[in-house]
């Protein structure tokens, strides 16, 4: 005891500086990880936009929460790789977008009031995304009420105790009341976008305007490369002078690297067909297929039906004989295992062409009128038709289905497209016969309300099949992954510097593959997938150096850092060279040969002299950018309608994609286009969406290029 005295009195200061030290120290390393990091050196940003850090926090939280909006969305389907890789590049380019149209929005005063957040959220007009979530519907009438919001929020623990239902509605309010200032932004935009009447007439002419030309095409391969040498100054002057198609708006890097793909063995395929061996008899003997399949299948369930023109594989035609209940397989199809199960057997029409008249009882979620006045609209319009009323003229009268006014009603659906429709409209139309009317029901939100259908005419009568597919892709084993990680790591073990890297390439005859313009942003590489790690460690590495071992999608690959390009205009490289050599070669080939058939009197002549066909594209139209039998030729298209071309005279030399056209206008007539008011709004509309589209992206481009953004690459 006395000795425990002793040390309490002597180094109690001691002791208890070195706790507070230890706390101390605690704090500080907290603070490195937290808002403070940046003090103690540490940058916890992902971005800084204008000087202003987007914090690895928030792009965290906002991954998660577009995590949690892809699976309410996906009614929790499990994400893939891919869908992930996306879902963080969107989360990254979002958060920079906000904070770019925060700067607009703080000098143009939009902001959201407390009122519009109450409103958005809890009111009648609330954000869409609110008004569509489950749990606010109605159960009688099947719409949205917003007195159930408050009551939800109350009860939501005791529906789900762990908490995880009250999560996802919270980043459901988030993401609403986050982006409300944007789409504000957006809309003030938007909506200072307007279709002048002469780009509508102007559009209206190019649609009516039809030609027909005959042509000889000399095409650049006619003269060989080995006598058109091209020179490094002439490709840099060719980048210069289309410094649009060579300019990079953000620096990029290049890799070469070689794969060391993963080839399933034969203990991988016997394991694949074990899995599909062992539940064949449940599947067999099951009612709930949907659920044993998604529990099971690399795919989930399709409940369409298919027939011999639309079920394609080689096993079809056994599959398709089989009855109702039987299993087929397991077999091999497209590089997976399957069981095929017949869960229906019918006779159903390959395609339906129908007319319906709709009265809605609601739109967008919100009703429009009372089941009941619906109900007696139809009823009278049915009776009208019965007692001799012209479809047609009813059609234009009563439907409110925009989208087939112009048609008199008119559709024609695919077996297909049969479980897109609402389930009422499609029974009644594929399995109903020709000629057979009816009012029916329809509570798909889109088209709620009531139908009133004729089946004009039904194609391609034969059996068709709803079937049960349980999919297991052919995956390599334990053994197989490590043999090729072994087989990886040694490559890269042997030739971790440029030149071994290139000489093992060459004498081990391995496939050295190119991955070009891969940005610090990016988290998939064209070829290779999600594939952030490799990204991260190129921003890292220098040019030349070689990569360790990376696990990417069913491979093993070793990359070298091959090049870099910086923001402007693009460096002449190994990657690029090529592209950029047949462009200036086919431009002194274009030259050359407008030069030496530059006295051209005659089509038939100049085809004789070349040994070139004389063709002939008949009756295409000013406002397509293809030409049958010609392809993508704008210069020629613009020419040919530009009335410089008169009949029966050849043009000069016209430079094409892939080679010189000389052309003879054979005939050019107006075939008029049906218009009325509601197609002249119609069209105006689609013209105008189109419009805007294009300037918010070239409004958001030109936000990030005005604007000063430097990544993190070690925090994404």
């Amino acid at each position: 005891m006395s000795v425990i005295q002793k040390i309490r009195n002597k180094y109690a200061k001691v002791a208890g500086f070195v706790i507070a030290l230890s706390l101390v120290g605690f704090i500080l390393m907290d603070a490195s990880n937290g808002p403070l990091g940046s003090l103690f050196g540490r940058d916890n940003s992902v971005a800084k936009v204008n000087g202003e850090a987007i914090d690895i926090k928030a792009y965290s939280q906002k991954v998660k929460d577009y995590e949690a909006l892809y699976s309410y969305g996906q009614k929790g389907r499990p994400l893939d790789d891919a869908t992930r890789a996306q879902i963080n590049q969107q989360a990254l380019s979002d958060l920079v977008n906000a904070e770019l149209v925060k700067a607009e929005c703080e000098k143009l005063g939009i902001q959201t009031t407390p009122e519009e957040e109450k409103e958005l959220i809890y009111g009648m007009n609330a954000d869409p995304i609110v008004r569509q979530y489950q749990w606010f519907q109605n159960p009688d009438t099947k719409m949205f009420d917003p007195q159930r919001i408050k009551a939800f929020e109350q009860q939501a623990n005791q529906v789900d105790p762990t908490g995880k239902l009250l999560e996802e509605w919270q980043t459901i309010k988030n993401y609403v009341l986050q982006n409300n200032a944007l789409k504000k932004y957006t809309m003030l935009t938007a909506k200072a976008i307007y279709v002048p009447k002469y780009l509508l007439e102007k559009s209206r002419k190019e649609k009516s305007e039809y030609a027909g030309i005959d042509f000889v095409r000399i095409p650049y391969a006619a003269i060989p490369d080995e006598k058109v040498p091209v020179k490094d100054d002439e490709l840099i002057e060719y980048m210069k002078k289309n410094e649009k198609r060579f300019y990079n708006a953000d620096k990029s890097r290049s890799i070469e690297y070689v794969s060391f793909d993963l080839t399933p063995s034969s203990e991988d395929t016997a394991n694949a067909l074990g899995v599909l061996n062992n539940i064949k008899n449940e599947f067999a003997n099951t009612t709930d297929v949907e659920s044993i399949v998604n529990r099971n299948s690399d795919e989930q369930y399709n409940p369409s039906y298919v027939n011999k023109g639309s079920f394609f594989s080689p096993f079809a035609d056994s599959i398709l004989k089989l009855p109702a209940g039987a299993v087929y397989g397991p077999y091999y199809d497209n590089n997976a295992y399957k069981l095929t199960k017949v869960v229906d057997r019918k006779t159903l029409p390959d395609s339906v062409k129908c007319r319906h008249i709709l009265i809605k009882t609601e739109e967008g979620g919100q009703p429009v009128a009372a089941d009941s006045l619906v109900k007696k609209r139809i009823d009278s319009v049915e009776l009208a038709i019965k007692a001799g009323a012209n479809f047609n003229e009813m059609v234009a009268k009563y439907t409110q289905d925009e989208g087939s006014k112009q048609t008199n009603g008119e559709y024609t659906f695919t077996l297909q497209q049969k479980e897109q429709l609402s389930k009422e409209f499609a029974d009644f139309i594929f399995d109903g016969k020709a000629g057979e009317k009816k009012i029916v029901k329809v509570s798909n939100s889109g088209y709620a309300g009531y139908h009133y259908i004729e089946i004009l005419e039904q194609k391609g009568i034969q059996p068709a099949l709803k079937l049960a597919t349980i999919s297991r892709s052919l995956e390599p084993g334990q053994n197989t992954n490590n043999a090729a990680y072994a087989k990886a790591s040694e490559f890269a073990g042997k030739n971790n510097t440029e030149k071994a890297f290139d000489d093992a390439t060459k004498k081990e005859n391995i496939n050295k593959r190119i991955a070009d313009g891969i940005k610090e942003t990016d988290f998939m590489v064209n070829g290779l997938g999600n594939s952030r790690e490799l990204v991260r460690w190129l921003y890292a590495a220098n040019k030349g150096d070689v990569s360790a071992v990376f696990s990417l999608n069913g491979r093993y690959i070793v990359a070298k850092m091959s090049g870099e390009q910086e923001p402007g205009l693009m460096k002449l490289d190994m990657n690029n060279r090529p592209a950029i050599e047949m462009a200036v070669r086919n431009e002194k080939k274009a030259k050359m040969l407008m030069d030496q058939y530059k006295s051209v009197s005659s089509l038939q002549a100049l085809s004789a002299s070349t040994n070139q066909a004389l063709v002939r594209a008949d009756s295409f139209n000013a406002s397509q950018p293809f030409i049958n039998r010609l392809g993508y030729e704008p210069r020629l298209l613009g020419y040919v309608f530009s009335g410089k071309l008169q009949p029966n005279a050849v043009s000069p030399a016209i430079k094409g994609q892939d080679g010189v056209f000389y052309i003879s206008l054979i005939n050019k007539y107006n075939v008029p286009v049906a218009s009325s008011p509601d197609q002249d709004f119609q069209e105006k509309m689609m013209m105008m969406m189109q419009l805007r589209n294009t300037v918010m992206s070239s409004v958001q481009e030109t936000l990030k290029k005005s604007a000063k953004i430097k990544y993190n690459v070690e925090n994404l």
